[in-house]
């Protein structure tokens, strides 16, 4: 199956009168102006007569994209600020969306949004065309959910949850497809990983964002790794990372134990071959504390469901889900910063590791409200990366179980 459309290309429009942007200059301070445009914006605008028709278009543009999403607008996840205008190489406007906007496309499946721009001496014009992305189906995904469908109930059900408000139920089927092929692929790449060479494995991987690793990583306090079961976590990880031998030995992953045995030993003897630590979920808080403070780096696999006492239910994707809060009370109490880091497969059948910048710590008086909001912000921070690659993430684990509730002993009698 090639690449199929989620829905229809849609287009949206918006008109601005230039004489608002007029005003808007002459009311706004010059370095509050960055609320509306980036500097970026302002700076191509130039400072002569067609300035505030040119930033109406761009705002206008801004609108138009906005009407794209309403529902991430009405509920104000996205702002006009999202999507910075700017220009290609030839000069034709492009929209280069932010974080927050990134989230909103590719949620409803949107590989890029085109737009076009118009005006005359009273109003600016600006037209938004959200250009669908497509899913690639291998054959052997379509065969896995004919005649494999393992967990697949699970997979359609964790699918719509995330999409079914955005997408058609034949795109969920081709992503749910899709997934099946990745989970094909996951086993071939682990049978064939232990026969290549330290060359070809690292030939396979590339390293981004390199540079927010090595800033936290210079600054001595230790580094919290965010990530989930993205891509192939071994082939990317294991063999990315081992293009840095200075990190060798001070890079620690925490694993739950897997079943058969077999595999769990086999997965923990490549771990510590490769020159990387395994430490267990429980039990394991002095050794993590003992690590950070010695500036070691600690993988956290943050997106498995958590019962009490070990989770909070915090939002993921819109809806209660059980997550650890030890992630966030360790990087409270240390300080150390919190990396998040995704990895994925491209088409060609090389991987990326990409490490993203860290997130700012929130502070608040109540101790429980600081915890639950940096844990809320943690979990924002992987449905951005899931939605970067869906297929790619391991949509057969039960995220949204219901949590059971704590029971309360009475205290012993006299």
């Amino acid at each position: 199956m090639g690449p199929a459309a989620n829905d229809a290309v849609r287009c949206a429009i918006d008109t601005v009168e230039v004489a608002r942007i007029e005003r808007l200059l002459r009311e706004t301070p010059p370095e509050a102006l960055t609320d509306f445009f980036a500097a970026g914006e302002l700076a191509d605008a130039g400072e002569g007569p067609g300035r505030a028709a040119s930033l109406a278009a761009r705002f206008a543009a801004k609108e138009a994209c906005l009407k794209l999403f309403p529902r991430e607008t009405g509920l104000a996840r996205i702002v006009p600020a999202d999507f910075t205008i700017g220009r290609d190489g030839f000069g034709a406007p492009v929209v280069e969306p932010s974080a927050n906007a990134r989230a909103a496309m590719d949620r409803h499946r949107v590989r890029d949004v085109s737009i076009s721009l118009t005006h005359t001496a009273g109003t600016a014009s600006a037209v938004a065309l959200a250009l669908p992305r497509g899913t690639q189906v291998p054959w052997i995904g379509r065969a896995l959910w004919r005649f494999a469908p393992v967990r697949r109930e699970v997979i359609v059900e964790n699918l719509r949850r995330v999409f079914g408000a955005h997408l058609p139920e034949a795109e969920i089927g081709r992503l749910a497809q899709a997934h099946y092929a990745h989970l094909a692929k996951l086993c071939a790449e682990f049978l064939r990983y232990r026969w290549l060479s330290a060359e070809r494995r690292g030939a396979l991987v590339r390293v981004e964002g390199v540079e927010h690793f090595a800033k936290a990583w210079e600054a001595q306090r230790g580094i919290l790794v965010l990530t989930g079961h993205f891509g192939n976590f071994e082939v990317a990880t294991l063999a990315g990372l081992t293009q840095f031998p200075e990190v060798r030995g001070r890079i620690h992953f925490v694993r739950r134990p897997i079943k058969p045995r077999w595999l769990d030993a086999l997965v923990n003897r490549r771990m510590r071959a490769a020159g990387f630590g395994t430490i267990g979920k429980r039990g394991s808080l002095d050794e993590v504390l003992a690590l950070l403070a010695r500036g070691d780096a600690i993988v956290v696999p943050f997106d498995q469901h958590a019962q009490v006492p070990d989770g909070i239910e915090v939002e993921f994707f819109g809806h209660p889900a059980g997550t650890f809060k030890s992630l966030a009370i360790i990087a409270i109490a240390t300080g150390a910063p919190v990396v998040p880091a995704a990895a994925w497969r491209e088409s060609d059948g090389t991987h990326v590791l990409r490490f993203e910048e860290p997130l700012p710590a929130i502070e608040c008086a109540d101790p429980d409200d600081e915890i639950r909001r940096n844990t809320r912000a943690y979990n924002a921070a992987l449905e951005r990366l899931v939605l970067r690659h869906p297929e790619q993430w391991w949509w057969v684990h039960r995220r949204w179980k219901p949590m059971r509730k704590r029971v309360r002993r009475p205290a012993p009698g006299p």
